[in-house]
């Protein structure tokens, strides 16, 4: 989703949020009306009954959302202020080494618990208590975390909310939803607006996007029922799809899903900031091949088709030290063919991928393909994160984490702008077996290893 678009729904959701407030803000009007330090204690301090907490809880979301930048992040420092208090936390943990037997240690650490936590992680739950207040925290977690990377108390803050919603946002709290063109307007705009993989360009794309040969699924939560926390976009094909411009061709026959043996999941887009670093994907994709399995008989094959976002940042790194051993001497001649006046084979690619539109001349194209095949395998299945053993690809990691092995890499698979200026215009195939799921889950997150074809195995291989 751009950014544009992502602040054009919270701008929206919060003018329809803070109108819901003001009637119970009234209630409570004249309490520290101008001092944020003082409605949180109030909040707080709990006086006058559970009405009386909600009206104040809304009335502090409503000054919340009447400030500028610079009056939220002193909101949100007021917030953070509002720590566990050290004496006492002392004098608890100094309570359990003092217990004189299992009760009264039983007791001392149980009120341990409860000074430890802080007060405004009990403030933070009182906005689940007013309309649309967990769709405001959210909206608030997406506003703090900018500023905790730099803050260590905003950083304790955020974490105080990530945990909370861990916790209110467990898969099981969820519910599935089959979205297509018959859907509310108001949710295929959000569509729109939350697709972060494959821009939908159109209310034409759209509808192809979700044509009998398509499928959309979406989790929900209760308390936000009409906002989609993620969702994934699927195609019906016969056999793995290799190309994502020929998948989402507007003009391409549609396919009888009875005739389809394969389901492509194309794309899946996080919609809420403020729940980064709360995984719903691997969750999906399982709940959906159980989904389409039970639907559809026919479908046997369940792959992704899926960019390689960090691929070209790597290679340009790597280019300039790709050992000679791994281009051979015909290749390295088309290479340097391709691009005159280069001196080595990694020169020549450099000035090939440098040039806009290289994709689009067969000389160039034909002699970067293979090597940069392996040099893709290489990333994908060799090439790891800093300090360990997972994928450095971010995409290749969530999909392997969630027990996919690498199934095949596909040539200009994605000649979009983006596709080319991210991955060299390649897509890979992540092959997700209902039977296998677990097995290579756990392979990869117990050993690293990952699981790959042995085509994708055999092109990895040469680099010395």
């Amino acid at each position: 989703m751009s950014d544009q678009a992502a602040e054009g729904l919270l701008d929206r959701a919060w003018r329809r949020i803070g109108g819901l407030w003001r009637d119970m803000a009234a209630t409570v009007a004249g309490e520290a009306d101008d001092d944020v330090a003082a409605q949180m204690r109030a909040c707080l301090a709990a006086r006058g009954g559970e009405v009386s907490a909600r009206n104040r809880a809304a009335k502090l979301a409503e000054a919340y959302l009447a400030l500028d930048a610079e009056g939220q992040l002193a909101f949100f420092r007021t917030l953070a202020s509002f720590d566990s208090d050290p004496d006492e936390v002392a004098a608890a943990m100094h309570a359990v080494g003092e217990a004189a037997d299992e009760n009264a240690r039983t007791a001392a650490r149980t009120r341990l618990r409860q000074v430890l936590e802080p007060p405004r992680v009990r403030l933070l739950t009182q906005f689940t208590t007013i309309p649309d207040g967990m769709k405001f925290l959210v909206g608030l977690r997406a506003a703090l975390l900018p500023h905790a990377k730099s803050d260590p108390a905003l950083a304790a803050l955020e974490a105080d909310f990530r945990n909370l919603l861990r916790t209110w946002f467990d898969v099981g709290f969820l519910e599935l939803r089959h979205i297509d063109w018959n859907s509310p307007a108001s949710l295929l705009e959000k569509l729109v607006g939350y697709e972060a993989v494959h821009q939908i360009r159109s209310w034409r794309d759209l509808k192809n996007r979700l044509d009998i040969d398509r499928r959309c699924y979406a989790f929900f939560h209760p308390r936000m029922p009409d906002e989609p926390l993620i969702f994934v976009e699927v195609a019906l094909t016969k056999g793995l799809a290799e190309n994502i411009q020929r998948l989402l061709d507007e003009s391409a026959p549609h396919l009888n899903p009875k005739d389809a043996d394969t389901a492509i999941f194309y794309s899946i887009s996080n919609c809420q900031r403020g729940l980064d670093g709360i995984s719903f994907g691997n969750f999906l994709i399982k709940r959906v091949v159980g989904l389409l399995g039970d639907e559809l008989r026919s479908i046997k094959t369940f792959a992704t088709l899926s960019p390689i976002p960090g691929f070209r940042r790597w290679l340009d790194q790597t280019l300039k030290d790709i050992p000679a051993s791994f281009v051979s001497e015909e290749e390295s001649a088309a290479l340097m063919a391709a691009a005159p006046g280069t001196d080595g084979a990694g020169a020549a690619l450099s000035a090939i991928l440098a040039k806009r539109g290289w994709h689009k001349n067969p000389a160039a194209a034909r002699a970067a393909e293979p090597v940069l095949m392996r040099l893709c395998a290489r990333y994908l299945l060799i090439e790891a994160a800093r300090g360990g053993k997972r994928a450095r690809d971010p995409v290749a990691h969530f999909h392997l984490s969630n027990g996919a092995r690498v199934e095949r890499i596909n040539w200009l698979a994605d000649v979009s702008d983006k596709g080319v200026k991210e991955g060299a215009g390649m897509m890979v195939n992540y092959l997700y077996d209902p039977a296998k799921i677990e097995e290579w889950h756990e392979a990869y997150a117990g050993e690293g290893k990952r699981t790959a074809s042995t085509a994708a195995r055999k092109l990895a291989r040469g680099w010395s």
